[in-house]
């Protein structure tokens, strides 16, 4: 069994934990709809990304009776 020989202390099991905490999101606000995003991914609202329509929205998109 992996046992540890002799006792890990408080100060440097916490030490070795520092690096486990949650760090906050960093949101941005769409230039286009003003909505919040998060930075360098495209906007879930407008679907804009750097001044530019990179995805279509659903309401946006007429499809024929044929093609559907």
């Amino acid at each position: 069994m992996a046992v540890p020989q002799n006792k890990i202390t408080r100060s440097r099991r916490n030490m070795r934990r520092s690096h486990d905490s949650l760090v906050a999101g960093n949101p941005a606000e769409c230039p286009n709809c003003g909505e919040l995003k998060r930075p360098h991914h495209v906007c879930g609202a407008c679907g804009h990304y750097a001044d530019r329509e990179v995805v279509a929205l659903a309401d946006d998109v007429d499809l024929d009776d044929d093609a559907a």
